[in-house]
């Protein structure tokens, strides 16, 4: 009888046991972003997906969804606190809404460049930033990602502020993609991502802005013909994970954290790479693609980056930033 109980007691614990590594093996996590299914940032989350898995032995299953099919990009930053997803991608624009200061990388021209962009990237500046961003969400910043420098395309040359006077330019949904249209006289008309196309196409907006590669990736170029290199902002993405999400992974919570960082790496370099060639690529399918002075425009924006009612950052931010 004695025997037949530790024997019971001995197939419980078992199934304890292989609840428990059942447990860990359906870990699974929801990335979600509304980049297209081609663009470099869904082929290197896919890529973090399979690493994920690969160095957890199956216990992790990170599950990409492209495209705004989880939400807008708004909404998928609600979505972090609800957990209605765990991973996203976001521009530092929209994380303002939570925590001010992490988006002084998006503001106009306050990036030198990408070098300057990979100095603040490592900087203490970026971390303390970060820490920030925690504190008032409970959401971890994993990773900073490259998104190129924002050019404005339209159907004529631009070739000075007073060319984009009245203009209606569809922006991100955000308050510091407000900045630069407004510093130039334009019409900046916010609009969710993938409704871009059509808006262009129907004739809703004139204009929009963004990097080379998403120019060439959402076919932006089919519907207008002229792309302005105004480089008016050199954007980046977040890698956020939801503390609740990260919080449930255990010993793998660090092995997680490790391939984000390294897709952010990766989608970065990838981004900077295609950026270095496309100007010849759009020449060569017929494209207008007209180098400006950028001075004028520096100019007309410059007053709004050190004004406190304008900006969500502190001037020691900014000093330190343009310090680096």
């Amino acid at each position: 009888m004695f025997i037949k109980k530790l024997t019971g007691l001995a197939l419980a614990a078992a199934m304890v046991v292989g609840a428990n590594s059942a447990a860990l093996a359906q870990q699974a996590l929801k990335w979600a972003h509304v980049y297209e299914e081609g663009s470099d940032y869904h082929q290197v989350a896919l890529w973090a997906a399979e690493e994920a898995r690969k160095r957890t032995e199956g216990r992790i299953d990170i599950q990409v969804f492209p495209a705004s099919s989880l939400g807008k990009e708004v909404e998928i930053n609600e979505g972090l606190g609800i957990g209605a997803v765990d991973i996203i991608y976001t521009g530092p624009s929209f994380v303002e809404r939570y925590y001010g200061p992490i988006a002084i990388s998006d503001y106009p021209f306050i990036m030198r460049g990408y070098d300057h962009w990979k100095a603040y990237r490592e900087s203490d500046l970026f971390a303390e930033l970060s820490d920030g961003y925690k504190d008032a969400t409970g959401h971890t910043v994993m990773g900073l990602v490259y998104y190129g420098q924002r050019h404005v395309t339209s159907n004529f040359p631009i070739e000075k502020p007073s060319d984009m006077e009245g203009l209606k330019i569809r922006v991100p949904n955000s308050p510091v993609m407000l900045m630069f249209p407004n510093a130039v006289g334009a019409n900046p008309t916010p609009m969710a991502f993938s409704e871009v196309y059509l808006a262009l196409q129907q004739g809703v907006v004139d204009a929009q802005e963004n990097p080379l590669p998403t120019i060439q990736f959402k076919k932006f170029y089919e519907v207008q013909s002229n792309i302005n290199l105004t480089g008016h902002i050199l954007n980046s993405l977040l890698i956020i994970a939801s503390d609740s999400a990260i919080g449930r992974l255990g010993d793998d919570a660090e092995i997680v954290e490790t391939v984000l960082k390294e897709a952010a790496a990766k989608a970065s370099q990838g981004i900077y790479d295609s950026e270095q060639s496309l100007v010849q690529w759009f020449r060569d399918e017929g494209i207008n693609v007209n180098e400006i002075d950028k001075q004028p425009f520096q100019d007309a924006v410059k007053p709004m980056l050190t004004d406190p009612d304008q900006v969500p950052y502190e001037m020691e931010h900014f000093e330190r930033l343009q310090a680096l």
